[in-house]
């Protein structure tokens, strides 16, 4: 059984974002007491995880939905990952600007997906 191109495309987008906000932010908690450019080498080397995810969710994406529709369901799934790493591993407070901003991104999908 194969899984609908929407679900392998969000599923991968989803692992791929999950490495690519560890290697932006996470340096900031875990080496911020080392130089800038050894935080951009872990970051590049956790980067290239990313990139082995996100690459084909890409291609396997665009066989159906166009690029504007893969842009915002990265932006939708970005915000999906981004928000637990911010309360739970980087330990700031849940905000309601998060709500608000969700709430923008979901007109978004609205206008990008409508036919």
């Amino acid at each position: 059984m194969t899984l609908p191109v929407l679900w392998q495309t969000g599923l991968l987008l989803a692992a791929s974002n999950v490495f690519m906000t560890f290697a932006w932010y996470a340096h900031l908690k875990n080496l911020s007491d080392r130089p800038w450019w050894i935080a951009a080498l872990v970051s590049w080397g956790i980067a290239l995880f990313e990139y082995m995810l996100q690459v084909p969710a890409n291609r396997i994406g665009a066989s159906e939905l166009s690029l504007a529709q893969l842009k915002i369901m990265q932006e939708v799934i970005t915000l999906a990952i981004f928000v637990p790493f911010v309360v739970f591993y980087m330990q700031q407070p849940l905000k309601l600007d998060y709500l608000w901003a969700a709430l923008c991104i979901l007109g978004a999908v609205y206008f990008i997906f409508r036919s």
